[in-house]
């Protein structure tokens, strides 16, 4: 089973910027889909950006041109740069894996198998 661990959540004033990690374990071979989500409470969870392996990653427009989501091959992390933070994007973050590469709707919080704790942002 994949094993997910999220950190870097904090509190920071709009403008500013915060990195996401979320580290993966207990899966020899590279996961295909990796990804963020976010949840405020009482709403859905919703995409902000994903990674297929090997190939561009994308991002929900609301995000676009701020995030960045990046992957460390060597040290199995998923990396979320977030600037230009705004109130908006307060929310619980989540990272979610699917090894396989036949996922038909990456972009559905539902079509992932594995899912991080979440890590809290926070922007004032």
């Amino acid at each position: 089973h994949v094993q997910l661990v999220e950190s870097g959540g904090d509190t920071v004033q709009a403008g500013g910027s915060l990195r996401l990690s979320c580290a993966a374990s207990g899966y020899s071979q590279p996961i295909f889909y990796v990804g963020w989500f976010r949840q405020v409470s009482g709403k859905g969870r919703e995409w902000v950006a994903i990674s297929p392996n090997g190939l561009m990653p994308y991002y929900t427009d609301s995000v676009k041109g701020r995030f960045t989501v990046s992957r460390d091959t060597v040290k199995n992390t998923l990396y979320l740069q977030m600037n230009s933070l705004q109130p908006e994007d307060t929310a619980m973050y989540y990272c979610a894996a699917d090894p396989s590469y036949t996922n038909r709707a990456p972009m559905m919080a539902s079509s992932y198998h594995y899912w991080g704790q979440g890590t809290q942002v926070t922007v004032s």
